[in-house]
């Protein structure tokens, strides 16, 4: 796995856990709009008795498995930055830091740091190549 590679692996989970959150309040919107149908008829005695109660019950497994992508991205942003930190170069750090880690655009980290962005790539390619990997990550 390349430095790159590594480093933006917190920003895809933290991508993927801004789309299940985004599934969940779809989710809520459904459960909110569910209706009892009744009616005469028997039923599948097998089948659930209530939509309402399916919806909810994908909403608390959705929010347990976003619970849990949280708390694999917090020890993954941990173990980012003790890899940063490992960087000699300050500058090289807050630039890693700014963009693996803020998750904040070229020209944001740019304006930040006093740098053209042309200047930003060419330090940001330089602070990879600082970048150790950590032994067993794939």
């Amino acid at each position: 796995m390349t430095a790159k590679d590594y480093l933006s692996q917190a920003y895809r989970l933290d991508q993927r856990i801004d789309s299940k959150i985004e599934q969940v309040a779809s989710l809520n919107d459904l459960a909110t709009k569910c209706t009892a149908t009744i009616s005469g008829m028997p039923h599948n005695p097998s089948r659930s008795t209530s939509p309402m109660a399916d919806t909810i019950d994908k909403i608390v497994d959705l929010q347990a498995e976003i619970n849990r992508d949280i708390d694999r991205l917090v020890d993954l942003k941990r173990e980012i930055m003790t890899v940063v930190k490992a960087v000699d170069n300050p500058e090289y750090q807050t630039l890693l830091e700014k963009r693996y880690l803020c998750f904040l655009h070229w020209a944001q980290i740019a304006v930040d740091m006093n740098y053209g962005i042309d200047n930003i790539f060419k330090l940001h390619k330089k602070a990879l190549a600082c970048v150790v990997v950590p032994e067993g990550v794939q």
